[in-house]
């Protein structure tokens, strides 16, 4: 019975312990740029699109990076944080994107659209956005393209798969950056050939 005493003494003692020792800073990332400056495109230009803010699969729109760690298993990382909401960025950078790759198109945000009823709207649903454990980046979703008035032109599912060049979150967020740029050539792609 004593030694249960001292059992319970020491493991309280190491909890203590534990809830005292300082915790490492977490490690902040952001989606690396297109390499463009975000122009939103010519005021003389063509044509014009809002890019809606995307919607994300819920264990997505977390702070932490989420990591895939077999068929079923998903973690959302406590160390290796978003410096900022997930969805903004995708947003940015796809507006970024698109404006690079659609010169005579004026990408617009979704709130900078108002009293803009000429203009084709982009619709984005991002069910992945993570790390697998075989060292892939996955991204993949389904984008939709609608006219001003509302109907349909186009809808495409993407898929996309980018090996890690190294070990750890930095090559994780550039993989992600690289397979985000992948999905925007294809969206842009789309759109030009839906218009």
């Amino acid at each position: 019975m004593r030694w249960m005493t001292w059992l319970a003494l020491l493991a309280g003692t190491l909890l203590l312990a534990g809830c005292a020792s300082p915790t490492a800073p977490a490690n902040r990332y952001m989606l690396p740029d297109s390499g463009t400056t975000l122009s939103g495109g010519s005021s003389a230009a063509g044509h014009l699109l809002v890019v809606q803010p995307p919607r994300l699969a819920h264990y997505l729109d977390t702070d932490g990076i989420v990591l895939q760690l077999d068929d079923i298993t998903l973690n959302a990382a406590r160390q290796h944080l978003w410096a900022e909401p997930l969805g903004r960025q995708l947003e940015r950078g796809l507006r970024a994107r698109l404006a690079e790759r659609l010169p005579d198109t004026r990408v617009m945000r979704d709130e900078a659209s108002l009293g803009r009823s000429e203009a084709l709207r982009l619709r984005l649903e991002v069910d992945r956005f993570q790390g697998r454990h075989d060292g892939l980046a996955i991204v993949s979703g389904q984008w939709q393209l609608l006219a001003p008035d509302g109907r349909l032109l186009a809808m495409e599912r993407f898929h996309t798969e980018t090996e890690l060049d190294d070990d750890g979150y930095p090559a994780l967020v550039r993989a992600l950056g690289s397979s985000w740029d992948r999905v925007a050539s294809d969206i842009a792609a789309g759109i030009r050939q839906a218009r």
